[in-house]
């Protein structure tokens, strides 16, 4: 049976090696996995989304409308944006924080108000979790992505391998620990 896990985000939060870490997990899990990613114009802010996609036997690395079993959001408005692909019955994992557009920075636009609300009137199995906080309370904010690892992780049922020695050896040394009690976390959330 094959997963297909969507994760969305804004340039600079972590998305593509959230995947990487998850890919890699999956393989030593012994799964077959497909990965594939999307920059868009991450460096100055844009969307962000990485396909990965396990089982037994995968063909191909892409996601249709309607197709996600799981669809992690790092910021709310890219949850609205890439919810079409989220299958009928499936996970959204959605990230509290807000990102503003130069738009609505300006103040030519506002930021829809009321997301999650919005989004739990939709969606049967939402988990919300304010991973930027958490990982500014953890001591690095940037680590915000490793909480949503563990939220994922947790949400999949996958057991084994020792996430945090992968998530150990793919950030640098000095963010180490603070990632390693954000998967925690992440998880317990």
């Amino acid at each position: 049976m094959t997963k297909r896990i969507l994760l969305v985000g804004v340039g600079g939060q972590g998305t593509i090696l959230t995947s990487k870490i998850l890919s890699e997990g999956l393989l030593k899990l012994g799964y077959d996995v497909k990965m594939s990613e999307i920059h868009g114009m991450a460096q100055r802010g844009g969307s962000v989304t990485t396909q990965v996609l396990f089982g037994d036997k995968i063909y191909s690395p892409g996601i249709g409308p309607g197709e996600a079993d799981v669809l992690v959001a790092f910021e709310k408005v890219e949850a609205v944006r890439w919810l079409p692909y989220l299958k009928k019955g499936g996970v959204l994992i959605i990230n509290e924080h807000e990102i503003y557009s130069l738009p609505v920075l300006t103040g030519k636009e506002s930021y829809p108000a009321n997301i999650t609300e919005t989004l739990r009137e939709n969606i049967e199995n939402i988990k919300s979790i304010n991973a930027t906080q958490v990982a500014a309370q953890i001591g690095n904010v940037k680590a915000q992505n490793i909480v949503l690892l563990g939220a994922l992780i947790k949400a999949l049922g996958l057991s084994g391998p020792d996430w945090t020695d992968l998530v150990a050896e793919y950030v640098p040394p000095r963010a180490r620990e603070a990632n390693i009690q954000a998967f925690i976390t992440g998880m317990d959330a």
